[in-house]
């Protein structure tokens, strides 16, 4: 499992930004096509919202890969 690190005093980061910082997707728009697609889901649970918000402990899971939240 990969883990995203939020930044010093940001409290969640929304799930389209997550996408593209890690590399998941290229571009904001692929974020969204694939989040509308109901292709990700965020605690085992399918997410079609991009702008949901992640927090620490949150998991991601996209492609067959996973990530989490701290």
């Amino acid at each position: 499992m990969e883990h995203f690190q939020l930044r010093a005093g940001e409290e969640f980061i929304r799930l389209g930004q997550v996408l593209k910082a890690v590399g998941l997707v290229e571009t904001g728009a692929e974020a969204k096509e694939v989040i509308q697609e109901g292709l990700v889901s965020v605690n085992g649970e399918t997410e079609t919202r991009r702008g949901r918000k992640l927090y620490k402990g949150d998991t991601v899971s996209y492609d067959g890969k996973e990530l989490e939240v701290g």
